[in-house]
């Protein structure tokens, strides 16, 4: 079977990157990592305003979703422009609440859709921090059957990324639901998560690869371009190849998500989450993880000293790589679960 995205994805794809070339996003996050989140928020306002966090919630809540092709459209673009904030934990908070139902899901979804409400979370499996925790209107945690709103964000921990700041929530808060629908909903969730940080991956990779090709083609030794070297192409290419391996198992994993969310009765968000989409989401991460992290790995080698200035703008995306290969499952835990589905 050969996939092609349809012109109205492409085309939706082609308005976020206009939107986000306009929107100077390494000023953005310069601001999110010192601890301004004005200019961070105000461009999750306008991504919002374009859909992108509709595509998660269900009709029913004011969204447009799920939509899992179109969200893996935007998440790659989102990670070609290393966008702050919680993208994969927001979306994921999308469908744990409207698999989860009742008055929290009433409550917040509207506003994850509208771009209100950005929204981070921890599952239990995942790891105990979560994303921007300090910049999110509400905080979740699921533990067992119990999902809880946190009391606040807790104390920041060490992040190789320092616009991607990472918090244990505080311990506590009453629970907000609870029973096996909340289990149900958090096993899609962590799915959810997973996929979108992949697309975030990829879309990670092919930015520094765009940005070292650019960068070898113009710098110079000997009296020609380095680009021209045998061993700087072959670096590339390999980068190239990897990236481009990503690509149909993410999309592979958009459709299996999209096939389960179609069946009946699971277009609230009820989905469990099947083995066959659970491991297609692995594959789809690891992969992309991997990927990802080849090219900032190339970037840094063919960049040179300049890679590690503070002023190169580059340096976002090279430390955003490795956090977004583990984050929403390590390398290993993602090839274990592909080999148990």
């Amino acid at each position: 079977m050969r996939f092609l995205l349809t012109d109205e994805q492409r085309e939706f794809g082609r308005s976020l990157d206009a939107l986000l070339t306009a929107a100077d996003t390494p000023a953005v996050l310069r601001a999110w990592a010192a601890g301004d989140h004005g200019p961070g928020r105000a461009l999750w306002g306008r991504l919002a305003d374009a859909g992108v966090f509709a595509l998660a919630v269900p009709e029913a809540y004011g969204g447009v979703g799920p939509l899992p092709v179109a969200a893996a459209v935007a998440c790659v673009e989102l990670g070609r422009h290393a966008v702050p904030g919680p993208v994969a934990e927001t979306l994921a908070a999308g469908v744990l609440l409207a698999g989860t139902g009742g008055p929290v899901a009433a409550e917040w979804l509207p506003g994850i859709a509208s771009g209100a409400a950005m929204v981070s979370l921890t599952l239990e499996g995942y790891g105990p921090y979560a994303p921007d925790a300090d910049a999110a209107d509400a905080v979740f945690t699921v533990t067992g059957d119990e999902l809880r709103l946190a009391p606040g964000p807790g104390e920041p921990s060490a992040s190789v990324d320092p616009a991607r700041r990472l918090f244990r929530p505080e311990p506590g808060g009453a629970p907000v639901a609870k029973g096996p629908a909340v289990r149900a909903a958090a096993r899609a969730a962590g799915d959810t998560a997973a996929f979108a940080t992949a697309a975030l991956a990829l879309g990670c990779g092919e930015e520094l690869l765009r940005a070292t090709v650019a960068y070898v083609k113009q710098r110079t030794q000997f009296g020609v371009p380095v680009g021209s070297f045998q061993a700087v192409k072959h670096r590339l290419a390999d980068t190239l190849l990897g990236l481009e391996f990503a690509r149909p198992l993410l999309y592979g994993a958009a459709v299996e998500l999209a096939s389960e969310v179609s069946r009946p009765g699971a277009g609230t968000g009820s989905a469990e989450g099947s083995p066959g989409a659970g491991a297609a989401v692995a594959a789809a991460k690891v992969t992309a993880g991997e990927a990802g992290y080849a090219a900032a790995r190339t970037a840094l080698q063919l960049h040179g000293a300049i890679g590690y200035t503070e002023e190169l703008d580059l340096a976002w995306w090279l430390r955003r790589a490795r956090p977004l290969r583990d984050a929403w499952g390590t390398p290993s835990a993602c090839r274990a679960r592909v080999l148990a589905g």
